[in-house]
């Protein structure tokens, strides 16, 4: 809480911004959000029906939730601890962990099943969640402060429960202050395995930069994967960090899935890297050598070995060369149907990334806009269960943005005009660079109120954050209240 002659400088500073910018009375008091509810952002409000104003037609996103009656595939109790954190090879930081280590403990799942987590608070003072990133749940188990919860605060617990419907990469992390509670290590992978199981190894690299020092699955070291000469080794790579990773190696590999969808007929990749936006995940085949072992760098900091069996004398293989022409996934794979009709759309929204001075909640900055609007006069985008929806992403900024919508995967359908020509691209984040412009598109299949934001998480706190909403869903939850719900 700021001092009051720290507050009186801050509104004096605030004042003198907006009337340098001219943006007038209303302007200036429609910035200062204090307590309030994501329904009424961009003046919605008026759209629907609040949660407990006598609205019959509208259900609240707490409702919206896996069968209560099934008994959990799996369960899994999670707890959130502020703590000191071990990183072998490195320095000790002081951050927040999963059962007592980040990343948290790796979740697997075979697909169908039922996943229960208990989620326990035991010493996060802003309180925490648990979003479920790139898991298509029910909206109740968002795990987004203020939107489908209230932040579990210390001594306190949430229970999560989705089906894990989509095999494939996932992560889990705090979406409570989660500019800080992320980047400090409130996070773990989730793997869910398909059925039948694939054959050949199988190995989660979880990338994440902790106090300056680059880690895979939290040691600033590098990998090894024992495999035998010939075998194929499914390496899952997770960009939990703030920007781009790369994925490359001197030895070929296939791309065989994106944020948890397969690829259709993918190739070998050679003197390619793959790029993969914060948030987003890669899983790569590499098969081993039949003599010595591969390379496969991740993140450009670490990289792992693969094959050598972990014998002694086995020589590991040299660094490779970033290579400078990255793999388009665009035209990577095979065609091949999309599941739905994307060329009719029911509605279609421009999101238009943009940026300039301004104010939000009384703090004057450089601020992100979205259809050249501040937050809280950004879009609403509304739509029906049932839609066919398409969006146009354009990034008039000189930053590259990993774009984030929750609860769903969007396929891409072209980027500056040309149209995808390989498999079908799904994926829940999508960088899309300065000048590029995007036209996605996704089925409305998952009702209940859905953040669509950047994931440079210290973006969403400037404001780069929309949210979809279904007609007929409302919340009860509020932002920046008692609750303390700050879901940025």
């Amino acid at each position: 809480m700021p001092s009051r002659p720290d507050l009186v400088r801050r509104i004096a500073a605030c004042a003198a911004l907006a009337a340098a910018l001219g943006l007038g009375a209303l302007a200036w008091s429609s910035s200062l959000l204090g307590e309030y509810s994501v329904m009424d952002i961009g003046g919605q409000a008026a759209h629907v029906h609040r949660a407990g104003a006598g609205a019959a037609d509208t259900v609240s996103v707490a409702v919206l939730t896996a069968d209560p009656l099934r008994i959990p595939d799996v369960r899994v109790e999670l707890v959130a601890r502020r703590q000191v954190i071990d990183i072998p090879g490195g320095r000790a930081v002081d951050g927040y962990t999963v059962n007592g280590s980040s990343p948290g403990p790796t979740i697997r799942a075979r697909q169908g099943d039922l996943v229960e987590a208990v989620f326990i608070n035991e010493s996060v003072t802003a309180g925490a969640t648990l979003h479920w990133h790139g898991i298509d749940v029910p909206n109740a188990a968002d795990g987004v402060a203020g939107i489908t919860q209230d932040a579990v605060p210390p001594g306190a617990r949430h229970v999560y429960r989705f089906v894990a419907a989509d095999a494939g990469t996932y992560w889990y992390h705090s979406h409570q202050v989660s500019h800080e509670q992320v980047e400090r290590g409130l996070l773990g992978a989730v793997v869910v395995d398909p059925a039948p199981e694939r054959a050949g190894g199988d190995f989660v690299a979880l990338l994440h930069v902790y106090g300056g020092q680059h880690t895979l699955n939290g040691r600033a070291e590098d990998g090894h994967v024992p495999a035998e000469p010939g075998a194929p080794v499914r390496v899952r790579v997770i960009n939990t960090d703030q920007g781009t990773a790369a994925v490359w190696s001197a030895a070929p590999f296939t791309v065989v899935a994106t944020d948890g969808h397969d690829v259709g007929g993918p190739s070998p990749v050679e003197d390619r890297k793959v790029l993969l936006p914060a948030g987003g995940r890669v899983d790569v085949v590499i098969g081993a050598p039949a003599q010595g072992a591969v390379r496969l760098h991740v993140g450009g900091a670490r990289s792992i070995v693969v094959g050598g069996q972990g014998t002694a004398g086995t020589a590991d293989p040299p660094q490779a060369r970033q290579p400078d022409q990255a793999l388009d996934l665009l035209a990577y794979g095979s065609p091949a149907s999309s599941g739905f009709e994307a060329a009719a759309p029911d509605r279609t929204f421009d999101y238009v990334i943009g940026r300039r001075l301004g104010l939000i909640d009384g703090r004057p900055g450089n601020f992100w806009t979205i259809n050249g609007q501040l937050l809280p006069d950004v879009p609403m985008f509304h739509v029906r269960e049932g839609d066919v929806v398409r969006m146009n992403i354009r990034n008039d900024t000189g930053e590259v943005h990993p774009m984030h919508l929750h609860g769903h995967h969007v396929l891409v359908l072209s980027r500056d005009g040309v149209p995808a020509s390989g498999s079908p691209w799904w994926v829940d984040s999508l960088d899309v660079h300065p000048g590029e412009s995007y036209v996605v598109s996704f089925a409305a299949d998952n009702p209940g109120i859905w953040s669509d934001h950047c994931h440079t998480l210290p973006h969403a706190v400037d404001g780069l954050v929309a949210h979809l909403m279904y007609e007929g869903v409302s919340t009860p939850f509020t932002i920046n209240g008692a609750a303390g719900n700050q879901p940025e």
